[in-house]
């Protein structure tokens, strides 16, 4: 069981979603580790579900970390509002407690990358969860969705991003993310462009012995970070 109280998770959510209304002036900073960035960049699925419909806010969720530094400021409107999202959304999953706790699953073999393998994990839950898709009909058809607005997009992707979104479509990622195969095949891309891992079953392992875990601590954490996600969705594209 996760030791964090209810009482203790709402406060912390309050004190999170309370920042939402300086976003304007922090998020730009809210970047993750030089070490996790870019090449690291797996749990796709969870970003296109907290883009809430909004074409430009998808594209720029999804390529968030292929863009640094100022050359974020060469995108515009909801697309720039996108990059945000996605350092808020990556900001307060980092921070919250839960997850705070629950990636010590990971840290003892996989040190710093312990969240990015939490990450993946908990895409297989986003993928499984009927309050988000009530079927893998109704996964299958949002994917295809979220394919085809990517593909409409009209401000240019960034460079890094191109080849990999190519991928994502040939293979199918955000779909296979519902099987455990998918999940595996994930754990093995990030082994593979991280720096400093050398493999990926022993994450793989620790994912089926603790996914009762992994799961209790996902039904606690993530509709607080829907709640919060769409609260500064709002702000973004009214501001922006």
């Amino acid at each position: 069981m996760i030791g964090v109280s209810n009482q203790d998770e709402t406060r912390h959510t309050n004190n999170l979603i309370a920042s939402i209304s300086q976003l304007n002036h922090k998020l730009t900073a809210l970047m993750p580790p030089a070490s996790l960035t870019v090449s690291l960049v797996m749990n796709y699925l969870a970003h296109a579900f907290l883009s809430f419909e909004q074409p430009d806010v998808l594209a720029g969720n999804m390529t968030s970390d292929f863009i640094k530094g100022k050359v974020q400021y060469d995108y515009t409107g909801n697309y720039f509002s996108g990059i945000r999202l996605h350092r808020f959304i990556d900001a307060f999953t980092d921070a919250h407690p839960i997850n705070q706790e629950v990636k010590s699953i990971f840290k003892t073999h996989y040190g710093l990358y312990a969240g990015a393998f939490l990450d993946i994990a908990y895409d297989y839950f986003v993928a499984n969860d009927t309050d988000n898709f009530q079927d893998q009909e109704a996964l299958a058809l949002f994917v295809q969705e979220t394919y085809n607005r990517l593909n409409q997009q009209t401000q240019p992707f960034p460079e890094a991003f191109q080849p990999v979104f190519s991928y994502m479509q040939a293979q199918n990622w955000l779909l296979n993310y519902r099987e455990k195969r998918g999940i595996e095949k994930s754990f093995a891309g990030l082994a593979r462009r991280a720096k400093y891992i050398t493999e990926s079953a022993t994450a793989y392992q620790l994912f089926n012995d603790h996914q009762e875990e992994l799961g209790e601590a996902y039904a606690s954490f993530f509709p607080q970070l829907k709640i919060a996600a769409f609260q500064a969705y709002t702000q973004l594209i009214h501001n922006d």
